[in-house]
C-alpha cells in the first residue's frame, strides 16, 4: 500500500501541494471530530457528579457546535483542494503527453498506438483523477482520524487503547490481502477498458466502409464483445473486493464489541469508573467510523494505481532527436543526400539523392506506392531518415528543433484534417496572431471565402470535428488557406488541387502560382496542368529517383513520365458520347 501511495504522489507533480493541504485539513478534521467525544464526556461527567447546571449543557453544546461548524468548514476546503489536485494533475499529464506526440515519429501512431492513446487521455486519467487522490486522501485522513481516537482512547484508559490498536492492526492486514487480490485483476480491467476504446474508435473511423459494405452487424459484434469484456472485468474486480470490504467491517464491528466487552468486564470488577465505562461504550461506536470509510476507498486503490502505471508508460515512447537549436537559415535549399528509408523492414527509400533550389519548384511523380509523400514527409521530420540526411538551407533538420524547422515550412495535403472550431481559427492554425483582414485575404487567394461567407456565421462557424460538415473541395481550400496565411518559405504541396471541384479548379491553380512566388516549392501531383511548370520534375519508382529534368526534358524521354503525360492528355480529351451540353 505504501508503494501505491508513493506513486500516486509522484504522479501528482506540481500538485503535491494541494495534496498536502488536504491532508492537514483532513488531520483538522479528525481533530475537530473528536471534540464530540469531548461534549460526550462533560455531559457524562456532570451526570455522574449529580450536577445539571444549565452552563454545563451550554458548554458541551458548545463543543459540538465547534466540532459540526469546524467539520463542515475543513471537510469543504479538503474536498475542494483534493478536487483540484486530481483535475490538475491530469490535466499536466495530458498536456505532457501532448507535448511529447509532437517530437513522436509518425511511424508511431498505428492503429493499436492511436487506440492505446485514446484510452489513456479518455478513460485512464479519468480513473486517475476520480480516484488517486481520494483514495490518498481519504484513506490517510482515515488513518489520522483512528490514530487521534485511539490517542483519545488512551488517555481514559490504556487498557481499552490496546484494543484500538489490534482493531487496528488487525484492518491493516486484511487491506493487505485485499491489495495483493487486486494486483491481478486491476490491470485486466485496464486492458478491457483500453480495447473498448480501441473498437469503438475504430467503429467510428471505419463507418464510411462499414456501411458501404453492409459490416454493420459484425461492427456491432465487434463493439458489444469489447463492451461485454469491459463489463465482465469490472463486475469481476468488484466480486474480488467485495468478500474484503466485508471481511475488514466485520473486524471492525467485532473490534468494536471488543471494546465494550472489555469495559464491561473492567467496570464490572471495578476497575474502570463509571464515567469512563460509558465513555468508551460511546467510544466503541465511534473509534472505527472514518476507517470503514478508508476500506471502501482501498478498494480502488490498484485501479488508480494500474491506471497511472498505464498513464507512464507514454514516458517510454521513442521520440526523435531533439538535440537542435533553433536555426535561422540564410537560404532555403532543401537537399537530399543519399538517403534510405525503411517503414520496419520494407524499404522505401534507397540512396536518393536531389536538390530543390529556393525559390524553383520540384514535381514530384511516380506510381502509388515509390514514396512520394513520405520524401515530403521526411523533410518536415515526421520521421527521421535511416541513412544518408536531409539539409534545409545548407543545415541538417536534425539540427533544428521541431518548431524552427516547421516555421520555414507549410504543408498542403491530400487528406485535410479541420479541427471543431471556428473557420477563422482553422485558417490562423499555423499563424495565431493574424488579423482577420489577414485571414479573409488568404481565404481569398485560395477561393474559398465566396463558399464561408454562404456559411451560418460565416468566418466564426463553427465547424465538425474533421471538417466533415463540409466537401473534400471546401476542406482542401481552407488547408491552402491556411498555408498562404503561414507564408512560409517552403511549400509541400501533396495532390494539393486532388479534391477541387473542375470550375473552381483554374481560380484554385492561379492562387496556387501565387503562393508559389519567391518560394521553394515541393509538390507531389498527377495532373498535367500542377507539373508542368516546374523548373524540375522528379520521377520516383521503387524508392529511386529514375528520371529528372523539366516537363519538355522528360516528354520526349522514353520512361514513366512520357507514360504518364500520354495517359493524362487522353483522360483529358474523353467525353461522353451524345451528352447534352
Amino acid at each position: 500500500m505504501i508503494g501505491a501511495f508513493k506513486k500516486i504522489w509522484d504522479f501528482a507533480g506540481k500538485e503535491q501541494k494541494n495534496i498536502k493541504i488536504s491532508i492537514v485539513l483532513a488531520l483538522l478534521h479528525s481533530i475537530f471530530y473528536a471534540l464530540q467525544f469531548a461534549a460526550v464526556f462533560v455531559i457524562l461527567q456532570a451526570l455522574t457528579a449529580g450536577n445539571s447546571d444549565i452552563s454545563t449543557a451550554f458548554i458541551a453544546l458548545g463543543i459540538m457546535a465547534a466540532s459540526i461548524t469546524g467539520r463542515i468548514i475543513l471537510n469543504t476546503f479538503s474536498q475542494l483542494k483534493r478536487v483540484h489536485a486530481g483535475y490538475f494533475m491530469v490535466a499536466n499529464k495530458r498536456i505532457s503527453i501532448g507535448d511529447k506526440l509532437r517530437v513522436v515519429p509518425m511511424g508511431y501512431f498505428n492503429k493499436n498506438n492511436l487506440g492505446q492513446m485514446t484510452a489513456i487521455t479518455t478513460t485512464t486519467l479519468t480513473d486517475v483523477e476520480n480516484t488517486a487522490p481520494v483514495v490518498l486522501v481519504t484513506v490517510l485522513g482515515g488513518f489520522i482520524n483512528s490514530v487521534v481516537f485511539a490517542i483519545s482512547v488512551f488517555i481514559f484508559d490504556w487498557r481499552i487503547g490496546l484494543v484500538v490498536l489490534a482493531g487496528m492492526a488487525a484492518f491493516l492486514w486484511t487491506t493487505s490481502l485485499q491489495e495483493k487480490r487486486s494486483r491481478k485483476g486491476a490491470p485486466e480491467r485496464q486492458r478491457s477498458q483500453e480495447k473498448l476504446v480501441e473498437k469503438v474508435l475504430e467503429t467510428i473511423q471505419g463507418i464510411s466502409v462499414i456501411k458501404s459494405f453492409h459490416l454493420g452487424e459484425k461492427a456491432d459484434k465487434r463493439v458489444s464483445e469489447a463492451i461485454n469484456e469491459s463489463c465482465e472485468k469490472n463486475l469481476s474486480i468488484e466480486k474480488q473486493m467485495t468478500p474484503y470490504q466485508m471481511f475488514q467491517q466485520i473486524i471492525l464491528n467485532l473490534f468494536a464489541v471488543a471494546i465494550m466487552a472489555v469495559t464491561a468486564a473492567l467496570y464490572l470488577n471495578g476497575a474502570m469508573e463509571l464515567t469512563n465505562a460509558i465513555m468508551m461504550f460511546v467510544a466503541a461506536f465511534m473509534v472505527f467510523e472514518q476507517m470503514k470509510s478508508a476500506g471502501i476507498s482501498i478498494a480502488t486503490l490498484r485501479i488508480a494505481e494500474a491506471s497511472i502505471d498505464k498513464a507512464n508508460e507514454t514516458d517510454s515512447v521513442p521520440v526523435m532527436d531533439e538535440g537542435g537549436r533553433a536555426v535561422d537559415p540564410e537560404n532555403h535549399d532543401v537537399v537530399f543526400e543519399n538517403v534510405d528509408f525503411a517503414y520496419g523492414e520494407r524499404k522505401i527509400l534507397d540512396n536518393v539523392s536531389f536538390t530543390a533550389k529556393e525559390r524553383t519548384a520540384t514535381a514530384i511523380v511516380g506510381p502509388s506506392g515509390s514514396g512520394k509523400t513520405t520524401m515530403c514527409s521526411l523533410i518536415a521530420r515526421f520521421w527521421d531518415v535511416n541513412g544518408g540526411r536531409i539539409t534545409v538551407g545548407g543545415e541538417d533538420v536534425r539540427s533544428y528543433t521541431l518548431d524552427s524547422l516547421m516555421k520555414n515550412i507549410s504543408m498542403v495535403f491530400q487528406n485535410v484534417y479541420l479541427f471543431s472550431d471556428t473557420v477563422e481559427n482553422n485558417i490562423k492554425f499555423g499563424r495565431p496572431d493574424a488579423s482577420h483582414d489577414e485571414v479573409v485575404e488568404a481565404a481569398k487567394k485560395a477561393c474559398c471565402h465566396d463558399f464561408i461567407m454562404q456559411l451560418p456565421d460565416g468566418y466564426d462557424t463553427v465547424l465538425e470535428e474533421g471538417g466533415a460538415s463540409l466537401s473534400g473541395g471546401e476542406r482542401q481550400r481552407i488547408s491552402i488557406a491556411r498555408a498562404i496565411l503561414k507564408n512560409a518559405p517552403i511549400i509541400i504541396l501533396d495532390e494539393a488541387t486532388a479534391n477541387v471541384d473542375p470550375e473552381n479548379e483554374d481560380r484554385l491553380q492561379s492562387a496556387i502560382e501565387a503562393l508559389m512566388k519567391d518560394k521553394t516549392i515541393i509538390m507531389i501531383a498527377h495532373r498535367l496542368k500542377t507539373v508542368r511548370k516546374a523548373d524540375q520534375i522528379l520521377v520516383l519508382d521503387g524508392g529511386h529517383i529514375v528520371q529528372r529534368g523539366t516537363h519538355d526534358e522528360l516528354s520526349v524521354q522514353e520512361g514513366i513520365y512520357r507514360r504518364f503525360v500520354t495517359e493524362r492528355e487522353q483522360a483529358e480529351s474523353w467525353h461522353i458520347a451524345g451528352a447534352a451540353v
